[in-house]
C-alpha cells in the first residue's frame, strides 16, 4: 500500500513537471467586424489567414471582456460565424465555410477530452482517431469510453455490459457498420467487442433518439468504420497486455476502390500477461475453472467503392469469436466445460446524391448469433450427465432513406424491414435426455420513420421524429414519437427537452440456477406478447447547458417508465415458484457535468443520481422494491493533461454499492430474506492512470507507447452477492460474493507504417 501511495505522488508530480505556458491576451469586442478581430490576432499572436474576403465580409464577433489564448479564440469565433479555422502550421491559418446539416451542429466540443463531441440532437460522437486518453485505458476502448459518460455505467465492471440511466445490458442496440450485434464481449464482457483501431466514429444516444433507430429502449451505440477512399497504403499494428492486431488500408483502384482489413486476437494460450491474468480472475472467480484454454478473437473486411461521384458503395464483414475450454474435479467428479460463442456481420451499403439538396442511403445487412455451452460429468466409473445450452439468433435488416436539406430545415424519411428468428434449447442427459425448456419463434417488423430538424429566428431548434412499427406475427401497430427542442437563451446558456418512446422485442433472460458456471448465464429470446410481452419505454428529460471562460456545465433532469418487463422467479426467495413474472419499472435521476480547461490541462466532474423501482405481477406482494441496476450515486472526477507528444490521465470513481437482498436464518438454520434489495453492498471506489507518448522510429514511422493502472491502491471492491440453491424444499442456500478486478497494470504499443 505505501509503495502505491508513492506512486500516486509520483504521477501527480509527473503531471505537473509536464506544465508550460501559453500566450494569452484580454479581448473585448462588440459587434466588431471580423475582419478587424483577424487583423488583431494577428498582430498579437504573429500568425496570417488566409480566406475570400466574400467569406467574412458581413460578419461581425461580439465577445465580452474575455482573456483566450489563440485556441480559446478560434473555438469561439468558430461557434459564433460558422466557419472553421483550419491551421497548416503554427503560422498559417485558412478560413473556409463549414458545409453541414443543423441536426449535426455540435453542441459541446472535447466533452470529456477531444474527439468526443456533444451533438444539437442529443447525441455523442466519439472520433476514435482524434480521441484524447482516457484514465484507465491505453487505447479509445468503444465502450469503456462511452462509460466516462455521466448516467452510463457498468453495475458488474465489464467493458460491455453497460447499465445507460438504469437500463439493463440488453436494452442497448450495439450496431456496426449497420449490422446489429448480439455478441456480449470478449473474455466476458472484459473486453470490448469492437476493435477500437478500426472504429472510425461512433455516435450514441442516450435520449431523444433519432427514428430510424427503433430496436431497444434504453441506448443505441453505433459504429461506423471508413466510409472514404483512400489512394495510399497504410497499416499499422500494436499490442497490448491482454490482445495484438494488426490494421492494412490499401486502394485497389485508384479513386475507385479500396480495400480495409484487421485482425485481433488475444494471445494468452502463447504467453499470459500479468493483465490477462487480472482479467481471468475477475471473469472466473468462483467458477472453480484454473486450467483453461481460452482465446478470442475479430477481424472486419470492408471494401469502399465510387461508382462515380454521385453514387458510392461499400461492402463490410466482421466475424466475433469466443472459445472456452477448461477440465477440472470437484467431488471426485471430473468436470468438462466447453463453451463457443460467435457473431458474423455482413452489410452492403449503397449512397445516392440525387442533388445538392437530395440525398438517399440503402442497407441491407444480416446477423448470426450462435452460442454454445456445455458440461460433461464424469468419474471413474464414466458418464454421468452433460448439460448443454444452445442459443441461436438470425437478424436480416433493410432500410432505404432519404434525406433533404435545405436552408430552413432537414428532413429524413424512410422505411425498415426487420426479421428476427429466435431460438434456444437447454438439455440435459442422464439416463435419459431431458429437453428441459426450448423456444423457436421469429417477428418480422415494418416501420416507416420520419424526422425533421429547423430552427427558428428567436432561436428555438426543433428535432421532431415518428416512428411507427408493425409487428406482422401479433398483428399489432405501437406508435413511436421523438423529439429534442432546445432554446438558446445567449450565447452561454441553451436549454434541451427531449422524449421519446420506444419498443423493444427481444432480451435476455437469466438461467443461472441450471449451471455452476455464472459466466455466460445469459441468453436471447423474442418476444410472444404473452409471458413475454413487448417492452416499452417512455423516457423524458430537461436541462441545460452553460459554457463560459473555459467552464463547461451540462445538467439533466430525467424520467423513465418501462412496461412489460419479465423476470424468472427467484428460487432462492421461494423454492415453489418457477413461473415468469411481468411488471414495470419507474425510473428517475439527475445527470451532472462540469469540466475547467486550462492550458495544457483539463479537468472535469461527472455526478449521477438514480432511483429505480421495479413491481411484479406475484413478487414481493405486488408492492414496487428497488431494482438490481440502481446504483444510487456515481462520482466521477479527472484530470487530464495534453502537451505535445505526451498524454496523461488520472480519474477517481466513487460510487454507492449494488442493491442487496439480506439473508437471514432462523432457530431451525431454515434462510430467509428481510425483503428483496432492502440493502445496499458497501462503497465502491477506485483510481485509474493512462499515460501515452508518441514518438517516430527513423524518419517517417510513427509509433506510440504507453501503459495504464487501473484500481492503483488495490481497493477489494464488492460488486454483487449471488444466492444460488433453495431450488426445492431442505435445499441450501448458497452464497456467492463478486469482486470487481483489483490492481492491473497494462501496456501498449504500436507503430504506424
Amino acid at each position: 500500500m505505501t509503495n502505491r501511495y508513492f506512486l500516486l505522488l509520483f504521477l501527480l508530480f509527473y503531471i505537473s513537471s509536464f506544465s508550460q505556458k501559453k500566450k494569452y491576451i484580454f479581448i473585448d469586442y462588440h459587434n466588431t467586424k471580423l475582419k478587424t478581430v483577424l487583423k488583431d490576432i494577428e498582430n498579437n499572436f504573429d500568425v496570417t489567414f488566409s480566406y475570400s474576403s466574400n467569406l467574412i465580409k458581413e460578419q461581425y464577433i461580439t465577445l465580452h471582456k474575455k482573456k483566450g489564448n489563440l485556441e480559446d479564440l478560434l473555438f469561439e469565433m468558430s461557434n459564433i460565424t460558422n466557419l472553421d479555422f483550419n491551421a497548416i502550421n503554427k503560422k498559417y491559418i485558412y478560413i473556409t465555410e463549414r458545409i453541414t446539416q443543423n441536426l449535426d451542429e455540435v453542441v459541446v466540443h472535447n466533452y470529456l477530452t477531444k474527439g468526443i463531441q456533444k451533438k444539437k440532437d442529443a447525441s455523442f460522437v466519439f472520433s476514435t482517431q482524434k480521441i484524447g486518453l482516457l484514465a484507465g485505458l491505453t487505447e479509445a476502448d468503444v465502450l469503456e469510453s462511452i462509460q466516462q459518460l455521466p448516467g452510463v455505467i457498468s453495475v458488474n465492471e465489464t467493458a460491455t455490459q453497460l447499465n445507460v440511466r438504469g437500463g439493463t445490458a440488453d436494452q442497448n442496440q450495439l450496431i456496426w457498420d449497420d449490422i446489429n450485434i448480439y455478441h456480449g464481449g470478449h473474455l466476458f464482457g472484459m473486453v470490448s467487442v469492437f476493435n477500437p483501431n478500426v472504429a472510425e466514429t461512433i455516435r450514441f444516444y442516450n435520449k431523444g433518439t433519432n427514428p430510424k433507430y427503433g430496436d431497444r429502449i434504453s441506448s443505441v451505440i453505433a459504429v461506423e468504420t471508413n466510409s472514404k477512399i483512400k489512394n495510399k497504403s497504410t497499416a499499422e499494428i500494436g499490442i497490448n497486455g491482454i490482445n495484438a492486431d494488426a490494421v492494412i488500408h490499401f486502394p485497389v483502384w485508384k479513386n475507385k476502390m479500396d480495400m480495409q482489413l484487421s485482425f485481433r486476437r488475444s494471445y494468452e494460450d502463447i504467453y499470459e500477461t500479468q493483465t490477462f491474468k487480472k482479467f481471468e480472475e475477475k471473469a472466473f472467480q468462483n467458477t472453480h475453472i484454473d486450467d483453461e484454454f481460452f482465446y478470442f478473437k475479430d477481424y472486419n473486411l470492408k471494401s469502399n467503392i465510387k461508382y462515380n461521384k454521385d453514387n458510392l458503395f461499400s461492402i463490410s464483414y466482421i466475424h466475433i469469436d469466443n472459445d472456452l475450454e477448461s477440465e477440472f474435479h470437484k467431488n471426485l467428479i471430473l468436470n468438462d466445460f466447453r463453451m463457443d460463442s460467435e457473431n458474423d456481420g455482413y452489410n452492403a451499403i449503397w449512397n445516392r446524391k440525387w442533388n445538392n439538396k437530395i440525398n438517399q442511403k440503402s442497407s441491407i445487412s444480416y446477423s448470426d448469433y450462435r452460442f454454445d455451452f456445455n458440461n460433461d460429468k464424469s468419474d471413474d466409473l464414466g458418464f454421468i450427465s452433460s448439460f448443454t445450452k444452445e442459443n441461436y439468433i438470425n437478424d436480416t435488416s433493410f432500410y432505404s432513406e432519404i434525406n433533404l436539406t435545405n436552408s430552413n430545415n432537414d428532413m429524413l424519411f424512410g422505411y425498415q424491414f426487420n426479421h428476427k428468428k429466435v431460438s434456444f434449447r437447454y438439455k440435459e442427459k442422464k439416463d435419459i435426455l431431458y429437453i428441459l425448456d426450448f423456444d423457436n419463434s421469429n417477428i418480422t417488423q415494418h416501420a416507416l420513420y420520419y424526422n425533421i430538424n429547423f430552427s427558428t429566428k428567436n432561436n428555438y431548434n426543433f428535432n421532431l421524429g415518428l416512428r411507427t412499427n408493425y409487428y406482422q406475427q401479433f398483428d399489432a401497430f405501437r406508435i413511436e414519437p421523438r423529439f429534442v427542442i432546445s432554446k438558446k437563451l445567449n450565447n452561454q446558456i441553451k436549454l434541451q427537452l427531449t422524449g421519446e418512446i420506444k419498443d423493444q422485442i427481444i432480451s435476455q433472460i437469466d438461467e443461472s440456477i441450471l449451471s455452476d458456471l455464472s459466466l455466460e448465464n445469459k441468453i436471447w429470446r423474442l418476444a410472444d406478447n404473452d409471458k413475454y410481452p413487448i417492452i416499452n419505454g417512455r423516457h423524458i428529460s430537461l436541462g441545460g447547458i452553460y459554457k463560459k471562460n473555459n467552464w463547461t456545465f451540462d445538467v439533466d433532469f430525467f424520467h423513465k417508465t418501462i412496461t412489460g418487463i419479465s423476470a424468472l422467479a427467484l428460487g432462492f426467495l421461494n423454492p415453489l415458484d418457477n413461473e415468469v413474472h411481468t411488471g414495470i419499472q419507474k425510473n428517475y435521476g439527475i445527470d451532472f457535468y462540469a469540466k475547467k480547461r486550462f492550458n495544457h490541462l483539463s479537468t472535469w466532474i461527472s455526478y449521477s443520481f438514480l432511483n429505480i423501482k421495479n413491481k411484479y405481477e406475484g413478487i414481493n406482494n405486488n408492492r414496487f422494491f428497488t431494482a438490481n441496476t440502481q446504483i444510487k450515486h456515481n462520482l466521477t472526477t479527472t484530470l487530464n493533461y495534453d502537451y505535445k507528444k505526451i498524454k496523461i490521465a488520472l480519474s477517481w470513481r466513487i460510487r454507492t454499492g449494488k442493491p442487496l437482498t439480506d439473508l437471514d436464518y432462523d432457530n431451525q438454520g431454515n434462510a430467509y430474506f428481510h425483503g428483496i434489495n432492502t440493502e445496499e453492498l458497501p462503497i465502491y471506489h477506485r483510481l485509474d492512470f493512462s499515460t501515452v507518448y508518441h514518438f517516430k522510429i527513423g524518419k517517417k514511422t510513427k509509433a506510440k507507447a504507453g501503459f495504464s493502472l487501473k484500481n492503483i491502491y488495490d481497493n477489494k471492491n464488492h460488486i454483487n452477492t449471488l444466492f444460488t440453491g433453495n431450488q426445492a424444499l431442505n435445499d441450501p442456500v448458497k452464497v456467492t460474493k463478486i469482486y470487481a478486478i483489483g490492481f492491473t497494470p497494462n501496456f501498449m504499443f504500436r507503430v504506424y507504417l
